[in-house]
């Protein structure tokens, strides 16, 4: 399993909520991932974009603030960060 962290292009409204910061997701590899955002995040429709992509994302990297207290667990597949895309 690997973690991955996404971020797209766009900003609010463009973006479902909770993605202005960004998205993560583990999955077995990056064709798995992009397919759970798509499904779960995006509903089935066509993903923006990818701004950024980082494999293996050392999670103590991301914001202190927001994404570490809130986000799910990130050695179970699927989306982790943000909340409500499980």
């Amino acid at each position: 399993m690997t973690r991955y962290w996404l971020k797209f292009k766009g900003s609010l409204p463009d973006l479902p909520p909770g993605l202005v910061l960004g998205c993560g997701v583990t999955a077995f590899d990056y064709a798995d991932a992009i397919s759970i955002v798509q499904q779960k995040v995006f509903k089935g429709k066509e993903l923006p974009e990818i701004k950024t992509k980082i494999e293996n994302i050392d999670i103590s990297t991301l914001d202190k603030g927001h994404v570490l207290p809130n986000m799910k667990d990130p050695t179970l597949r699927g989306v982790w960060f943000p909340g409500g895309y499980e």
